[in-house]
């Protein structure tokens, strides 16, 4: 096997001029994102369809962002991630429908021996990350190689995510664990006990 098809199936790799080639691509790509007009929202989402594997409806991302792929990532419809998001997308990085993302998130797929010179042979690995729809990821949240992210969930701020994360619940922390779950009780809330006005209420209903 070469090294592409060694990494695309999840086992150690070494990063080759073949795989060089295709972060090459990437790089061309994220250096014009990087640095365009940050007003020009169309423009922005049209490279963000360009640069990702698929993308839904309504994707939007604020530069800067950094990948090593692009195409490795997959995000559904109305996924946004704000400003600084870094995904290593050495294995593939699949974020379902209505997610978002604060600013100074981190996705990790990739990873390296632990042994120092198993370590310094240059053999690297990735392993998959998997989203859910409806998730909110707090801001400069880690998440590592191999997590699942279950739907509804809300990660909070600072988190280092190294495990399995379910449906419908608040966790947060370092390492993240579940904090408690997400129930009606929260459907009106907004900020610890707060509570959304009537007015704005009324809107939400109509959605």
């Amino acid at each position: 096997m070469n090294n592409i098809e060694r990494r695309d199936s999840q086992m150690v790799y070494i990063s080759d001029d073949a795989v060089f080639a295709e972060q090459k691509e990437c790089r061309k790509i994220l250096q014009k994102f990087n640095f365009m007009d940050r007003a020009d929202f169309d423009g922005l989402q049209k490279i963000v369809r360009e640069l990702l594997g698929s993308s839904g409806e309504g994707a939007f991302i604020n530069p800067p962002f950094y990948c090593d792929y692009g195409s490795h990532i997959h995000v559904g419809k109305y996924f946004f991630a704000n400003y600084n998001c870094t995904i290593i997308d050495v294995a593939p990085v699949t974020i379902g429908d209505y997610c978002q993302m604060a600013p100074n998130v981190a996705i990790y797929t990739a990873g390296h021996p632990v042994y120092p010179t198993t370590r310094n042979s240059a053999y690297e690995y990735g392993i998959e990350v998997t989203i859910g729809d409806n998730v909110w990821i707090g801001g400069n949240t880690v998440i590592l190689p191999g997590v699942h992210i279950g739907s509804n969930t809300v990660i909070g701020a600072g988190s280092v995510v190294t495990h399995d994360i379910p449906d419908w619940v608040v966790a947060a922390g370092n390492p993240c664990r579940v904090i408690r779950s997400i129930t009606e009780d929260d459907k009106r809330t907004y900020y610890k006990n707060r509570q959304i006005d009537d007015e704005a209420w009324e809107e939400i209903c109509k959605m």
